[in-house]
Protein backbone atom coordinates (compact mmCIF):
# COMPACT_ATOMS: atom_id res chain seq x y z
CA UNK A 1 0.00 0.00 0.00
CA UNK A 2 1.46 3.40 -0.96
CA UNK A 3 0.67 5.76 1.90
CA UNK A 4 0.75 9.54 1.87
CA UNK A 5 2.55 12.29 4.20
CA UNK A 6 -0.69 12.82 6.06
CA UNK A 7 -1.13 9.26 6.69
CA UNK A 8 2.44 8.45 8.37
CA UNK A 9 1.79 11.58 10.15
CA UNK A 10 -1.39 10.30 11.47
CA UNK A 11 0.06 6.70 12.46
CA UNK A 12 2.49 8.21 14.22
CA UNK A 13 0.53 10.52 16.55
CA UNK A 14 -1.75 7.62 17.50
CA UNK A 15 1.03 4.63 17.90
CA UNK A 16 2.48 7.85 20.14
CA UNK A 17 -1.03 8.79 22.00
CA UNK A 18 -1.19 11.96 20.86
CA UNK A 19 -4.72 11.82 19.52
CA UNK A 20 -5.83 11.56 22.69
CA UNK A 21 -4.54 10.76 25.87
CA UNK A 22 -4.78 7.28 27.26
CA UNK A 23 -6.08 5.87 30.28
CA UNK A 24 -3.10 4.39 31.55
CA UNK A 25 0.12 4.32 34.05
CA UNK A 26 3.32 6.05 33.64
CA UNK A 27 5.58 2.12 32.80
CA UNK A 28 2.81 0.86 30.46
CA UNK A 29 2.71 4.82 28.57
CA UNK A 30 7.06 5.07 28.64
CA UNK A 31 6.71 1.11 27.14
CA UNK A 32 4.08 2.20 24.28
CA UNK A 33 5.66 5.67 23.87
CA UNK A 34 9.15 3.23 22.98
CA UNK A 35 11.79 5.75 24.61
CA UNK A 36 10.95 9.03 26.49
CA UNK A 37 13.73 11.59 25.61
CA UNK A 38 15.45 12.75 29.07
CA UNK A 39 18.31 15.10 28.75
CA UNK A 40 16.75 16.83 31.14
CA UNK A 41 14.87 14.92 33.81
CA UNK A 42 11.37 17.49 32.98
CA UNK A 43 10.86 16.01 29.61
CA UNK A 44 9.67 12.71 30.50
CA UNK A 45 7.18 14.08 33.16
CA UNK A 46 6.20 16.57 30.20
CA UNK A 47 6.26 13.62 28.01
CA UNK A 48 4.05 11.85 29.72
CA UNK A 49 1.23 14.34 30.49
CA UNK A 50 0.69 15.11 26.90
CA UNK A 51 0.26 11.14 26.82
CA UNK A 52 -1.81 10.15 29.48
CA UNK A 53 -5.53 10.89 30.68
CA UNK A 54 -5.36 12.61 34.34
CA UNK A 55 -1.38 11.97 34.21
CA UNK A 56 0.37 12.26 37.87
CA UNK A 57 3.32 12.72 38.32
CA UNK A 58 3.59 11.08 41.83
CA UNK A 59 2.89 8.00 39.30
CA UNK A 60 6.48 8.19 37.31
CA UNK A 61 8.16 9.70 40.58
CA UNK A 62 7.41 6.30 41.92
CA UNK A 63 8.15 4.21 38.72
CA UNK A 64 11.85 5.75 38.73
CA UNK A 65 12.26 4.98 42.57
CA UNK A 66 10.91 0.85 42.13
CA UNK A 67 13.30 0.97 39.14
CA UNK A 68 10.42 -0.16 36.55
CA UNK A 69 11.36 2.23 34.51
CA UNK A 70 15.20 3.62 33.91
CA UNK A 71 17.33 6.49 32.54
CA UNK A 72 20.03 6.11 30.64
CA UNK A 73 21.89 6.00 27.17
CA UNK A 74 20.15 2.79 25.40
CA UNK A 75 19.01 4.32 22.25
CA UNK A 76 20.45 7.51 19.95
CA UNK A 77 23.92 7.54 22.01
CA UNK A 78 22.05 10.23 24.47
CA UNK A 79 19.62 10.16 27.69
CA UNK A 80 16.18 8.10 27.50
CA UNK A 81 14.01 6.93 29.69
CA UNK A 82 12.86 3.95 29.11
CA UNK A 83 11.12 1.07 30.80
CA UNK A 84 13.42 -1.61 32.95
CA UNK A 85 12.21 -4.41 30.90
CA UNK A 86 13.64 -3.37 27.66
CA UNK A 87 16.98 -1.34 29.00
CA UNK A 88 18.89 -4.63 28.25
CA UNK A 89 17.36 -5.35 24.29
CA UNK A 90 17.90 -1.72 23.89
CA UNK A 91 21.49 -1.48 24.78
CA UNK A 92 22.55 -4.19 23.17
CA UNK A 93 21.08 -3.46 20.40
CA UNK A 94 23.47 -0.16 19.95
CA UNK A 95 26.34 -1.81 21.05
CA UNK A 96 27.99 -1.70 18.31
CA UNK A 97 27.76 2.09 17.49
CA UNK A 98 28.31 2.80 21.51
CA UNK A 99 31.93 1.17 21.55
CA UNK A 100 33.21 2.27 18.45
CA UNK A 101 32.11 6.52 19.19
CA UNK A 102 32.54 6.24 23.20
CA UNK A 103 34.71 3.36 24.08
CA UNK A 104 37.15 3.63 21.26
CA UNK A 105 37.20 7.30 19.93
CA UNK A 106 36.50 8.72 23.34
CA UNK A 107 39.69 6.76 25.27
CA UNK A 108 41.90 6.80 21.84
CA UNK A 109 43.20 10.03 23.22
CA UNK A 110 43.73 9.39 26.86
CA UNK A 111 46.69 6.84 26.28
CA UNK A 112 44.76 3.54 27.65
CA UNK A 113 44.79 0.98 25.12
CA UNK A 114 41.17 -0.26 24.07
CA UNK A 115 41.73 -3.59 25.91
CA UNK A 116 42.56 -1.78 28.91
CA UNK A 117 39.54 0.27 28.63
CA UNK A 118 37.55 -2.50 28.45
CA UNK A 119 38.62 -4.36 31.88
CA UNK A 120 38.46 -0.89 33.41
CA UNK A 121 34.30 -0.88 32.25
CA UNK A 122 34.17 -3.66 33.82
CA UNK A 123 35.73 -2.55 36.98
CA UNK A 124 33.60 0.21 37.17
CA UNK A 125 30.70 -1.72 36.73
CA UNK A 126 31.31 -3.37 39.19
CA UNK A 127 32.13 -0.67 41.55
CA UNK A 128 28.93 1.13 40.65
CA UNK A 129 26.87 -1.99 41.86
CA UNK A 130 25.88 0.43 44.35
CA UNK A 131 25.10 4.47 43.49
CA UNK A 132 28.44 6.08 43.07
CA UNK A 133 28.71 10.10 42.22
CA UNK A 134 30.55 10.21 39.16
CA UNK A 135 33.35 11.95 40.82
CA UNK A 136 33.67 9.09 42.76
CA UNK A 137 33.70 6.67 39.46
CA UNK A 138 36.55 8.66 38.02
CA UNK A 139 38.83 8.87 41.54
CA UNK A 140 38.33 4.92 41.59
CA UNK A 141 40.19 5.19 37.61
CA UNK A 142 42.63 7.84 38.88
CA UNK A 143 44.27 5.12 41.48
CA UNK A 144 44.57 3.00 38.53
CA UNK A 145 45.66 4.96 35.48
CA UNK A 146 46.44 8.49 37.18
CA UNK A 147 44.46 11.63 37.06
CA UNK A 148 45.45 12.76 33.78
CA UNK A 149 44.43 9.79 32.04
CA UNK A 150 41.93 8.90 34.40
CA UNK A 151 39.61 12.28 33.46
CA UNK A 152 40.00 11.23 29.81
CA UNK A 153 39.18 8.08 29.96
CA UNK A 154 35.92 8.87 32.28
CA UNK A 155 34.62 10.54 29.20
CA UNK A 156 34.61 7.39 27.26
CA UNK A 157 34.13 5.10 29.90
CA UNK A 158 30.96 6.54 31.22
CA UNK A 159 29.36 7.25 27.84
CA UNK A 160 29.43 3.10 26.56
CA UNK A 161 29.13 1.49 30.18
CA UNK A 162 25.61 0.10 31.09
CA UNK A 163 25.49 3.09 33.49
CA UNK A 164 21.86 4.44 34.33
CA UNK A 165 21.11 7.74 36.37
CA UNK A 166 20.79 6.89 40.44
CA UNK A 167 17.26 8.48 41.06
CA UNK A 168 18.09 11.76 43.64
CA UNK A 169 15.90 14.17 45.26
CA UNK A 170 15.40 16.94 42.77
CA UNK A 171 12.18 17.69 41.76
CA UNK A 172 11.92 15.74 38.10
CA UNK A 173 13.68 12.52 40.39
CA UNK A 174 17.41 13.42 39.42
CA UNK A 175 19.75 16.33 40.40
CA UNK A 176 22.29 18.29 39.03
CA UNK A 177 24.87 16.10 40.99
CA UNK A 178 25.18 13.78 38.27
CA UNK A 179 25.17 9.97 40.38
CA UNK A 180 25.40 6.82 38.17
CA UNK A 181 24.38 3.01 39.25
CA UNK A 182 24.91 -0.43 36.92
CA UNK A 183 22.24 -1.81 35.09
CA UNK A 184 20.99 -4.71 37.29
CA UNK A 185 20.08 -6.76 34.38
CA UNK A 186 23.65 -6.00 32.58
CA UNK A 187 23.69 -6.38 29.17
CA UNK A 188 26.02 -8.43 27.26
CA UNK A 189 28.82 -6.16 25.72
CA UNK A 190 31.53 -7.25 22.75
CA UNK A 191 29.27 -9.79 21.16
CA UNK A 192 27.75 -9.07 17.72
CA UNK A 193 25.71 -11.56 17.53
CA UNK A 194 23.98 -10.54 20.56
CA UNK A 195 23.78 -6.87 19.32
CA UNK A 196 22.09 -7.91 15.95
CA UNK A 197 19.44 -10.41 17.63
CA UNK A 198 18.37 -7.67 20.54
CA UNK A 199 18.66 -5.38 16.92
CA UNK A 200 15.62 -7.18 15.82
CA UNK A 201 13.71 -7.30 19.11
CA UNK A 202 14.52 -3.34 19.07
CA UNK A 203 13.25 -2.81 15.67
CA UNK A 204 9.87 -4.81 16.49
CA UNK A 205 9.35 -2.50 19.52
CA UNK A 206 10.31 0.39 17.41
CA UNK A 207 8.08 -0.11 14.56
CA UNK A 208 5.54 -0.10 17.36
CA UNK A 209 5.75 3.13 18.43
CA UNK A 210 6.87 5.03 15.07
CA UNK A 211 5.93 2.43 12.08
CA UNK A 212 5.55 2.78 9.14
CA UNK A 213 9.16 3.37 8.94
CA UNK A 214 12.38 2.70 7.06
CA UNK A 215 15.77 1.17 7.32
CA UNK A 216 16.70 4.92 7.49
CA UNK A 217 14.62 5.72 10.24
CA UNK A 218 15.57 2.85 12.57
CA UNK A 219 19.13 3.41 11.90
CA UNK A 220 18.18 7.40 12.93
CA UNK A 221 15.88 6.37 16.21
CA UNK A 222 18.73 3.98 17.41
CA UNK A 223 21.79 5.48 16.30
CA UNK A 224 23.19 2.60 14.35
CA UNK A 225 25.15 1.99 10.98
CA UNK A 226 22.00 2.42 8.12
CA UNK A 227 23.29 -1.87 7.50
CA UNK A 228 22.60 -3.21 10.98
CA UNK A 229 19.11 -1.50 10.38
CA UNK A 230 18.42 -2.48 7.07
CA UNK A 231 19.59 -6.26 7.52
CA UNK A 232 17.27 -6.39 11.00
CA UNK A 233 14.80 -5.50 9.05
CA UNK A 234 14.93 -7.75 6.66
CA UNK A 235 15.70 -10.96 8.46
CA UNK A 236 12.45 -10.46 10.49
CA UNK A 237 11.03 -11.33 7.51
CA UNK A 238 7.14 -12.18 7.22
CA UNK A 239 7.31 -10.78 10.97
CA UNK A 240 6.67 -7.13 8.76
CA UNK A 241 4.91 -6.13 6.07
CA UNK A 242 6.07 -3.21 3.90
CA UNK A 243 4.09 -0.31 2.53
CA UNK A 244 5.60 2.22 0.03
CA UNK A 245 6.18 5.89 1.05
CA UNK A 246 5.20 8.99 -0.89
CA UNK A 247 8.33 9.30 -2.73
CA UNK A 248 7.95 5.22 -3.65
CA UNK A 249 10.71 4.33 -0.85
CA UNK A 250 10.06 1.17 1.17
CA UNK A 251 8.63 0.91 4.78
CA UNK A 252 7.90 -1.60 7.35
CA UNK A 253 4.99 -2.21 9.70
CA UNK A 254 3.82 -4.98 12.39
CA UNK A 255 1.06 -6.59 10.10
CA UNK A 256 -2.20 -5.29 10.61
CA UNK A 257 -0.85 -2.02 12.44
CA UNK A 258 -3.43 0.58 12.67
CA UNK A 259 -2.87 3.37 10.46
CA UNK A 260 -5.59 6.20 10.85
CA UNK A 261 -7.52 8.20 8.05
CA UNK A 262 -5.67 11.03 7.15
CA UNK A 263 -8.26 13.61 8.12
CA UNK A 264 -8.66 12.05 11.43
CA UNK A 265 -8.12 15.32 14.18
CA UNK A 266 -5.12 15.60 16.02
CA UNK A 267 -5.98 17.90 18.82
CA UNK A 268 -3.31 20.39 19.83
CA UNK A 269 -0.48 19.68 21.91
CA UNK A 270 2.67 21.66 24.24
CA UNK A 271 5.38 19.37 23.71
CA UNK A 272 8.91 18.94 25.64
CA UNK A 273 12.09 19.47 24.67
CA UNK A 274 13.55 16.60 22.32
CA UNK A 275 10.52 14.53 22.40
CA UNK A 276 11.14 11.70 19.90
CA UNK A 277 8.08 12.50 18.33
CA UNK A 278 9.89 14.90 15.90
CA UNK A 279 13.56 13.34 16.65
CA UNK A 280 12.81 8.92 15.34
CA UNK A 281 12.82 9.66 11.98
CA UNK A 282 15.59 10.06 9.15
CA UNK A 283 12.84 12.26 7.27
CA UNK A 284 11.90 14.79 10.11
CA UNK A 285 9.28 16.29 7.67
CA UNK A 286 6.85 13.50 9.08
CA UNK A 287 6.43 15.78 12.10
CA UNK A 288 8.58 19.28 11.51
CA UNK A 289 7.88 21.18 8.35
CA UNK A 290 11.03 21.29 6.53
CA UNK A 291 11.26 25.58 6.38
CA UNK A 292 10.96 25.46 10.08
CA UNK A 293 13.37 22.95 10.70
CA UNK A 294 16.55 25.14 11.70
CA UNK A 295 14.35 27.48 13.73
CA UNK A 296 13.39 24.41 15.86
CA UNK A 297 16.37 22.36 15.95
CA UNK A 298 19.41 24.40 16.73
CA UNK A 299 22.77 24.41 15.55
CA UNK A 300 24.01 22.82 18.57
CA UNK A 301 21.41 19.97 19.08
CA UNK A 302 18.64 21.71 21.10
CA UNK A 303 15.57 20.50 20.28
CA UNK A 304 13.26 23.34 21.47
CA UNK A 305 9.83 22.52 23.23
CA UNK A 306 7.27 22.91 20.31
CA UNK A 307 3.53 23.83 19.65
CA UNK A 308 2.02 20.80 17.77
CA UNK A 309 -0.61 21.40 15.75
CA UNK A 310 -3.04 19.59 13.39
CA UNK A 311 -0.01 16.58 14.04
CA UNK A 312 2.92 19.49 12.87
CA UNK A 313 5.24 21.43 14.50
CA UNK A 314 3.82 24.85 14.82
CA UNK A 315 6.54 27.02 16.46
CA UNK A 316 7.72 26.94 20.37
CA UNK A 317 6.63 27.56 23.57
CA UNK A 318 8.19 28.47 27.26
CA UNK A 319 7.13 28.54 30.73
CA UNK A 320 7.39 32.59 32.22
CA UNK A 321 6.62 34.81 35.21
CA UNK A 322 3.49 36.15 33.18
CA UNK A 323 2.57 32.40 32.64
CA UNK A 324 3.04 30.53 29.19
CA UNK A 325 4.19 31.95 26.23
CA UNK A 326 3.79 30.66 22.57
CA UNK A 327 5.27 31.48 19.56
CA UNK A 328 3.85 30.66 16.15
CA UNK A 329 6.19 30.49 13.17
CA UNK A 330 3.16 29.86 10.59
CA UNK A 331 -0.28 31.14 10.39
CA UNK A 332 -2.58 28.87 13.73
CA UNK A 333 -6.61 29.05 13.79
CA UNK A 334 -8.83 31.06 16.13
CA UNK A 335 -9.60 26.84 17.34
CA UNK A 336 -6.43 25.99 17.77
CA UNK A 337 -5.49 28.70 19.68
CA UNK A 338 -8.22 28.00 22.17
CA UNK A 339 -6.91 24.69 21.87
CA UNK A 340 -3.16 25.47 23.28
CA UNK A 341 -4.54 27.64 25.87
CA UNK A 342 -6.55 24.79 27.30
CA UNK A 343 -3.26 22.62 27.47
CA UNK A 344 -1.28 25.57 28.79
CA UNK A 345 -3.60 25.56 31.73
CA UNK A 346 -3.25 22.46 32.75
CA UNK A 347 0.72 22.67 31.96
CA UNK A 348 0.69 25.62 34.40
CA UNK A 349 -1.34 22.76 37.17
CA UNK A 350 1.57 20.42 36.30
CA UNK A 351 4.85 22.35 36.72
CA UNK A 352 3.66 24.76 39.70
CA UNK A 353 5.01 23.54 42.67
CA UNK A 354 8.29 21.99 41.19
CA UNK A 355 9.67 23.86 38.53
CA UNK A 356 7.35 26.32 37.37
CA UNK A 357 9.94 27.64 34.66
CA UNK A 358 11.44 24.72 33.10
CA UNK A 359 14.17 25.22 29.73
CA UNK A 360 14.73 28.63 31.43
CA UNK A 361 18.30 27.73 30.57
CA UNK A 362 17.46 27.74 26.78
CA UNK A 363 15.34 31.13 26.92
CA UNK A 364 18.37 33.02 25.09
CA UNK A 365 17.30 30.98 21.56
CA UNK A 366 14.13 33.64 22.05
CA UNK A 367 16.41 36.44 20.71
CA UNK A 368 17.33 34.56 17.53
CA UNK A 369 14.19 33.51 16.08
CA UNK A 370 12.33 35.50 13.08
CA UNK A 371 9.41 37.76 13.79
CA UNK A 372 6.34 36.26 14.51
CA UNK A 373 3.59 35.89 16.52
CA UNK A 374 3.74 35.82 19.72
CA UNK A 375 0.65 34.84 22.57
CA UNK A 376 0.41 34.26 26.27
CA UNK A 377 -1.73 31.52 26.75
CA UNK A 378 -4.72 32.29 28.86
Amino acid sequence: MRLSALQLNRATLARQSLLHRERTDATAAIRSAVALQSQTPVSPYLGLWNRIADFAREDLDAAYAEGRVVRGNPVRMTLHTVAAADYRTFREATEPSLYAAKLGARTAGSGVAIAEAERLTAGVLDFAAEPRAAGECETWLAERLGPEAAKAAWVGIRQYAPLLRAVGDGPWGFTDRVAVVAAPDRPTLGDREAADAALQQLALRYLSGFGPASAADLAQFAMVQRGRAKQALLALGDRLEQHQGPAGETLFDLPGAVIPEPDTLAPPRLMAMWDNVFLAYFDRSRTIPPELRTDLIRNNGDVLPMLLVDGLAAGVWRATERGIEATAFRPIPDEAWAGLAKEAAGLKDLLADREPEPYRRHHYWWAKFPEAETVLLE
